[in-house]
């Protein structure tokens, strides 16, 4: 058992399981993390992959302090009326690009099948208008993060995917974290109207979830990470070193199934 603030806490399991999904998402557990997903050999393999991929900074504008990823996130490529053209096209190079690393095991197919596993089905790609879309963007955030939270329906206003999601759960395997900081908090408080006020960018001012409980969790190198992305969350910056993950969203949908994508 990690932290823990009533029965808002972070539990360390070996194992996922189907408990601990249904926990996150009902709000009831602040998140689990799962120690040693990815073997050190394979983090490492997968670090050194990652600096032959193409790699871009998010728009500054929106996204400071700056961080740079690998892989395509739908919410980037919004518009007034669904996804960007755009979005298809750099899904399409990524997965190839990721398919050429050769990767062995491949580092999303390892949580993919943690996933899986605890939920006794096969997770589905989220799709758009029948299209897959990409899951397994690599970030690196070495500068922190705004605090935000993320829910694709209300990022874009309308269904955009095809399936009915009734909670979102992000999942990140941690690459490198490093020297010291970059530690997760986790507060239990979801978006009201009124935090628009306080927006800042993509995130909200520390205002927003003064008076919420919290847990903060710093991961290792080869952990993983699950919790409700619905409620408000930060990373902190590092001191040095590289603080790299893979991530995506899991969607639980109205037909108990679960669906991924970034």
């Amino acid at each position: 058992m990690g932290g823990s603030n009533g029965r808002f806490t972070v539990v360390e399991a070996e194992v996922l399981e189907a408990e601990h999904i249904l926990k996150l998402a009902s709000g009831d557990m602040a998140a689990v993390k799962i120690p040693s997903l990815l073997p050190a050999p394979l983090c490492l393999q997968t670090l050194r992959a990652l600096d032959r991929l193409p790699r871009e900074p998010y728009d500054i504008v929106r996204v400071h302090p700056p961080i740079v990823h690998f892989g395509p996130v739908l919410n980037d490529h919004r518009t007034e009326s669904g996804v960007a053209p755009r979005y298809w096209r750099v899904a399409e190079s990524s997965q190839e690009a990721w398919r050429s690393t050769g990767l062995s095991p491949d580092p999303m197919v390892v949580a993919r099948h943690a996933l899986d596993s605890a939920w006794g089905s096969e997770s589905k790609e989220a799709t758009v208008e029948g299209r897959p879309a990409f899951a397994g963007v690599i970030r690196e955030i070495n500068h922190g993060t705004l605090i935000h939270n993320d829910n694709i329906m209300r990022e874009f206003g309308v269904s955009v995917l095809d399936q009915r999601v009734v909670a979102q759960l992000a999942f990140n395997v941690y690459l490198s974290v490093g020297a010291t900081g970059g530690a997760t908090t986790v507060w239990r408080r979801k978006w009201r109207p009124s935090d628009e006020a306080n927006r800042i960018r993509y995130g909200h001012a520390d205002v927003v979830v003064a008076d919420a409980l919290a847990v903060t969790v710093a991961p290792l190198s080869g952990d993983a990470l699950l919790f409700n992305s619905e409620h408000y969350h930060a990373v902190r910056p590092i001191v040095s070193g590289r603080r790299v993950s893979l991530a995506f969203f899991i969607g639980m949908t109205s037909t108990d199934g679960l669906i991924v994508w970034s």
